[in-house]
């Protein structure tokens, strides 16, 4: 992540939901609820400064303009973005708790209808990727 720590700077709380509301539907369910629990963790007053970093430079990856692999890239536009969120949630993971975990399905909610909760859990867990 020290890598991507300069994408810090891209972040704020506007910017991510202004990419999420534009992009959320063509980035898919997995890379949605990644970034929405990401989101919700930053949000908790509880979470450790060191991980709090961790997650802006990688929602700030995800919010950047110019990606490695340009979002608008048909099936593989949202790949890197997705990787990267990834590597943040392996590191705030054991802090994700229920109350993030609820918040991320009701927003999730309201973007794409039938959202199995079986399929959030498998994407949390690595199977669904």
């Amino acid at each position: 992540m020290e890598n991507f720590a300069k994408y810090s700077k891209y972040y704020t709380d506007e910017s991510f939901w202004k990419k999420m509301s534009r992009f959320a539907a063509k980035a898919g369910v997995k890379v949605a609820y990644i970034a929405l629990l990401l989101y919700y963790v930053l949000m908790d007053d509880a979470i450790a400064l060191k991980l709090k970093v961790t997650i802006v430079a990688a929602l700030g990856y995800f919010i950047f303009p110019i990606d490695l692999i340009p979002d608008f890239a048909p099936i593989i536009g949202f790949t890197d973005d997705f990787s990267v969120l990834m590597v943040a949630y392996s590191i705030v993971k054991g802090e994700i708790n229920d109350s993030h975990r609820q918040k991320a399905h009701k927003t999730l909610g309201e973007w794409f209808k039938g959202i199995d909760e079986l399929q959030l859990h498998d994407i949390e867990n690595g199977r669904d990727v």
